[in-house]
This record gives structure tokens, sequence and C-alpha cells, in this order.
């Protein structure tokens, strides 16, 4: 499957029109003509930023987005948390999240190398199984 991944970062700056990566990320999110996936690991980080600092009217825009097949939702299965409790070993000292280690997984499970992300330090270092590095947009 080929696609786009999106994290926290990237539904955030598509959200908030005064984001410094707001214009740049929708360009690149709206220019992918293949699946753009939404962790259920994101859903829930982004949700709660969304509705805390945007307000509830960005939470539910997400989950429309959702819900209308703009975006599509991918879930986690056993599999995945190995892989990204793997990826959490792995890179320990960088700090890495569960989020983010489950975005690894799950591109991976699904071969997807582009990451919709602001995320440059941990993306950056992180290296898949499936390609040499993701392909960091915008």
């Amino acid at each position: 499957m080929a696609g786009m991944l999106l994290d926290t970062s990237a539904l955030y700056a598509i959200a908030d029109r005064d984001d410094k990566w707001h214009g740049a990320m929708v360009e690149a999110v709206e220019a992918c003509v293949a699946e753009r996936i939404v962790p259920v690991s994101v859903l829930a980080e982004a949700c709660y930023l969304l509705g805390r600092y945007l307000g509830p009217a960005a939470e539910r825009q997400l989950l429309r987005a959702l819900i209308d097949g703009e975006l599509l939702l991918e879930g986690l299965d056993l599999r995945d948390l190995e892989r990204a409790d793997a990826v959490l070993q792995k890179y320990a000292d960088a700090n890495i999240g569960f989020v983010d280690a489950s975005i690894v997984a799950i591109a991976e499970r699904l071969n997807v190398g582009t990451i919709a992300t602001t995320d440059r330090r941990h993306f950056g270092m992180l290296r898949p199984k499936h390609c040499r590095a993701f392909d960091l947009v915008p």
C-alpha cells in the first residue's frame, strides 16, 4: 500500500491557520493522491491538542474528515505494539515516544514511506525496516 501517514504535528498544523507549517502542510497533504492515513494512536493525541488549544470545533473537524473518508483511520495490532516496543528500545536515548514508534510500525506494515510531519528530529533519525529512510513532507 502506498500513501502517506500523518502524525500529530501534521494534523495540528493543518487545523491551526496561525501555525508556521500550516500552508506547506495543507499543500503537501492535498497534493497526495494516494491514501492519507491517520494511526489511531495519533488520533487520540491530535484530538487532545486540537480540543485544548483550538477548541472543540477543531477536534470535531478532524473527526469529520475521518468519518467522511478524507483521511483513513488505521488501527494497531499486537505485532504493531511489538514493533513499537522494539523501536522504543532501540531509540531509548532519543526520547522517541509511543506515538512516533507506532507510526514506524504501521508504516512498515503498510509499506508506506512518506510521513507528513513537522518533527524532523525524531523521524529524520528513525530507520524503518522497509525503506532506507522516511520521506518527510512538507
